[in-house]
């Protein structure tokens, strides 16, 4: 069995100092792996209802401090030398796919390979329309953007047609340490699980129970 812990990205302990030192420290306790989470904004007004508390409100207030994933890992990595850094989960619509593409492949590089992508739809209508992506059809968008992200990292010339994302040849250099990068795929859901099988490396199962997980 393998132990992850998260950092401590959002909150008064989200700081240069708190993060260094407990990424150096779980590392030297023998972790196997740091996760980080993803918001890019926490609007004032939240109609969506959060999926994962009984009230469906989201914990955080929107004054609160939350750390980018992508530059946090970047500086763990350059603190750290064998620990995995992961994404619990990276919000597909929040960034274009090629540019992510870019961002995790310099990452993996940055880090010796060390980078593992857990992914998924999101649930907050209001921070994924501020990036132009219809919440109606996240599902089918992520999934192109998945397909993207695996096309940048394993062709030498990567060139997609779709419906959200078209583009002729690319360089699109680094790639991966491995030549591709892990995805687990976040939710619970039918179309969820259907994304696992169809499109991951594994289910980034966070929030079921032990009970439920038979199921």
């Amino acid at each position: 069995m393998k132990i992850g812990c998260h950092l401590p990205v959002y909150g008064p302990a989200a700081t240069r100092a708190t993060i260094l030192g407990f990424a150096r420290r779980m590392e030297s306790l023998g972790f196997d792996s740091l996760w980080v989470s993803d918001h890019v904004v926490i609007p004032w007004t939240i109609r969506s209802r959060y999926p994962y508390s009984p009230t469906g409100d989201f914990p955080l207030p929107p004054a609160t401090p939350f750390l980018e994933p992508l530059t946090t890992l970047s500086v763990v990595a350059g603190a750290t030398e064998r620990i995995a850094l992961g994404t619990t989960v990276l919000v597909l619509a929040h960034r274009h796919p090629v540019l992510l593409a870019k961002m995790l492949a310099t990452l993996d590089q940055l880090s010796g390979g060390r980078v593992i992508v857990g992914a998924g739809v999101g649930w907050m209508k209001e921070e994924i329309e501020l990036f132009g992506v219809d919440f109606r059809k996240r599902g089918a968008w992520s999934d192109e953007a998945l397909r993207v992200l695996r096309a940048c990292w394993r062709d030498p010339r990567p060139s997609f047609t779709g419906t959200f994302f078209r583009f002729d040849e690319l360089g699109v250099e680094p790639k991966p340490v491995r030549g591709d990068i892990p995805i687990w795929i976040g939710g619970d859901t039918p179309a969820a699980l259907r994304r696992v099988a169809e499109l991951g490396d594994g289910w980034h199962a966070a929030f079921p129970t032990p009970q439920s997980l038979g199921e």
